[in-house]
Formats: structure tokens, C-alpha cells, sequence
């Protein structure tokens, strides 16, 4: 074989190739893909928290993401007053309360969620 020969060979194979709707295809799929299974989980978890941190009242009892266990004795526009002993009190934001934690504190000792279901 001769050099022209081995260029004209590299030429045909290069035109094999597949067609542009076949890579868009499989774009847009893999966008489907990462929305499904990561950016609208986030979104609906992003969702409940706010609206469980705005569910929250006095006499509530909620667990931070630190892990301190206390009841809401006051609430402020960003903050909560936590009673977590007879004489002692935290004031923490609001963006620290663990909606995990208080699920599994809630299911731990039975206290209801607030919601009940239909």
C-alpha cells in the first residue's frame, strides 16, 4: 500500500460516521435523565423544608442539624427561642432545623407530625 492509498482509506472512514440527530438525541435524553433523578428531587426537598420550617410553632419540639433537641418556645421572623432544658435557651436560626431529625424524633416518641392523614 502506498501512502495515497492509506489516506483515501482514513478519508472513507471518517464518513461513516453517525448523523448530528442521533447526538441531540441522546443530549437531550441525558438532560431528561439528570432533571428526573436529581434537580427535581432537590427541588420538591427544598420545597418541603420550607414549608415544614413554616409549619412550626410554639410547644413544638425539633432537632437541629447539629443535633440539639429542644422545644420551640418563641419564634421570630428568622429565628427560634429553643427551651433545651429548664434554664437554659437557645436562640438558632431557622434554617438549622432539621426536617429528617424531627421526623425521626416524631416517629421515635409518637408525637404527631401535624398532618394528618386522609
Amino acid at each position: 500500500m502506498n501512502f495515497n492509498t492509506i489516506l483515501l482509506m482514513m478519508g472513507q472512514q471518517g464518513q461513516e460516521g453517525g448523523g448530528g440527530t442521533s447526538f441531540f438525541l441522546f443530549l437531550g435524553l441525558f438532560f431528561v435523565i439528570i432533571y428526573f433523578f436529581m434537580i427535581r428531587p432537590q427541588s420538591k426537598k427544598a420545597k418541603e423544608q420550607k414549608n415544614f420550617l413554616a409549619e412550626i410553632k410554639k410547644g413544638d419540639r425539633v432537632v437541629t442539624i447539629g443535633g440539639i433537641h429542644g422545644k420551640v418556645v418563641g419564634v421570630d421572623d428568622f429565628t427560634y427561642l429553643l427551651e433545651v432544658d429548664t434554664t437554659a435557651k437557645l436562640r438558632i436560626e431557622k434554617s438549622v432545623i432539621s426536617l429528617e431529625f424531627t421526623k425521626a424524633l416524631r416517629e421515635r416518641t409518637g408525637a404527631s407530625t401535624g398532618k394528618e392523614k386522609k
